[in-house]
């Protein structure tokens, strides 16, 4: 059976999920023609000019650009203020939210100092211990990463300084401590900030964690995440979060692509833990969506896992899809169990052709190979 899978065609697919999954799997791509821009490879060989379209035939497989992630489209100022540790006491009118303001503190920061529990209830006459330190005051579409980066500081510290849980999503108008933040950067005349600020985003080191935990732009304070996408002709727009499905829909995961194993899950070199299983795939090898989900990410912000695409799946679980030279989804998008969601490659720091996958539980690393059915 002919398929014929486009951008244009799959708003034909009303009520739908496309897939690509017939006559996927015996689809290569031209040799020399990636379908999607190479990400930087570790040997510094300089990438090819990406080539969106492949055909065969009459068929046709279209890769789709990816959007500029969250943290890029909407870069953060690092203004943060310095706020004294204090102690405050409650007047008449106080609710927590106005004593976050007048002292420019958070609301969470000043309650988990005090063992205050929502709704944040306090009393004319009580003593609230201020916590000092750099709170970063959250706008509209600013993400974590992007705050980290402004910063120099991990995210994963962020996230550990402010108690931050599922499903990681700022609010505008929050504020944010920056733990061990060095003096804020805020624009100016002087010639050195601007140093000073792509030093601190050259300086940040990226992981998957980060972009489960950090990836999303912050919403307004009632708001609500955005819905996923039926396909890839409604894409997002960078600055939606998205909201993840609420349960994972059950059948347990399947593997991405059959193949030999070339790694496996736990310690590797001296000194190196794999957090996921690396597949021996050919290049242009449909990639197949491990379980029912939403597409978290699409890109190659992280240059060892090349061409890479995450899908969320619902309680918690999380599937990572690496090494991948051309990507066939947008982020946001619903996709189906055995979906063709990228087509395999030799990207990153891979030495061979192959898939990386990792399965994970929240944001703990699991093994597949206990997860997905024996090989």
């Amino acid at each position: 059976m002919r398929l014929i899978v486009a951008i244009a065609g799959a708003a034909l697919l009303s009520g739908c999920i496309p897939s690509l999954d017939d006559g996927a799997r015996d689809y290569p791509p031209p040799p020399g023609q990636p379908g999607y821009p190479e990400p930087p490879r570790q040997d510094g060989a300089a990438p090819r000019e990406p080539d969106h379209t492949s055909q065969r035939g009459d068929e046709e497989v279209t890769a789709l650009p990816a959007p500029r992630p969250s943290w890029e489209a909407r870069p953060v100022v690092a203004d943060a203020p310095e706020v004294p540790q204090q102690r405050y006491t409650v007047v008449p009118g106080d609710t927590l939210t106005r004593i976050a303001a007048r002292t420019g503190a958070g609301v969470d920061a000043i309650a988990r100092a005090n063992g205050l529990d929502k709704p944040y209830a306090v009393r004319e006459g009580d003593r609230l211990d201020i916590p000092g330190g750099r709170y970063h005051l959250v706008r509209t579409g600013e993400s974590g990463i992007a705050i980290a980066r402004a910063y120099g500081v991990p995210w994963s510290r962020v996230v550990e300084a402010n108690g931050l849980i599922e499903p990681f999503i700022l609010r505008t108008g929050q504020r944010v401590l920056i733990p061990g933040a060095s003096a804020a950067v805020t624009p100016g005349p002087s010639s050195s900030q601007p140093s000073i600020a792509a030093q601190r985003a050259a300086a940040f080191h990226l992981d998957i964690d980060d972009i489960l935990t950090g990836g999303e732009p912050a919403l307004a304070a009632n708001a609500q995440p955005s819905r996923p996408a039926p396909g890839p002709t409604r894409v997002l727009p960078v600055t939606a979060a998205v909201a993840p499905p609420a349960r994972f829909a059950g059948g347990g995961f399947s593997w991405p692509v059959e193949g030999r194993l070339l790694s496996h899950f736990g310690p590797g070199q001296p000194g190196e833990r794999q957090d996921g299983v690396t597949i021996a795939a050919p290049v242009g090898t449909p990639v197949r969506a491990s379980a029912d989900g939403v597409v978290a990410y699409v890109g190659s912000a992280i240059p060892s896992l090349g061409g890479l695409v995450i899908v969320k799946h619902g309680s918690t679980w999380t599937t990572v899809y690496g090494y991948n030279s051309r990507l066939l989804v947008q982020r946001g998008q619903a996709v189906r169990r055995g979906q063709t969601i990228a087509l395999s490659g030799e990207t990153g720091s891979v030495e061979r052709p192959a898939v990386h996958f990792e399965l994970r539980r929240g944001r703990t690393p699991v093994n597949p190979e206990d997860q997905l059915p024996r090989r």
